[in-house]
């Protein structure tokens, strides 16, 4: 085995030996879930009550319902290694304002790509997702589930 492929091994060992490795792939099923309840949520509301061109409004309600199952999730296994059981009165508070900056960023993404660019609801969903799961995990990481 060349000395590059030994080092690359010593690394992955050591990544599926931190605590972060496990966080991010429990945080990574647990965002799979709450992604498929927002889409449950999301695309009826864009299909069948909003017009296309404000589907940026079924956003609060898919985030809603995704979010408080998220909290759940997130609370009780994605962090729980990383998450002080210390009774934190603000971590509700905390979380909720961490959800509303992952509200606004995909809000922005739905709203630019339905508003402004004309695509269908479904085409910024992708983006818009991804980008608010990764903001909001180093978010939750740092200020919630410290």
């Amino acid at each position: 085995m060349a000395a590059n492929d030994k080092a690359m091994w010593r690394h992955v060992e050591q990544l599926r030996a931190s605590a972060m490795f496990g966080e991010v792939i429990r945080f990574g099923i647990s965002g799979v879930l709450t992604t498929l309840i927002y889409v449950a949520v999301y695309w009826p509301l864009t299909r069948f009550v909003f017009e296309q061109r404000h589907a940026v409004y079924a956003v609060p309600f898919a985030f809603a319902v995704a979010v408080t199952v998220g909290f759940f999730l997130h609370s009780r296994w994605s962090f729980k290694g990383h998450a002080t059981r210390d009774a934190d009165p603000l971590r509700h508070v905390k979380f909720v304002a961490v959800q509303a900056s992952g509200i606004a960023l995909n809000g922005l993404i739905t709203w630019i790509g339905t508003a402004k660019l004309g695509y269908s609801p479904m085409v910024p969903l992708l983006p818009a997702v991804a980008c608010a799961t990764v903001f909001t995990f180093f978010l939750n990481r740092q200020l919630v589930f410290k």
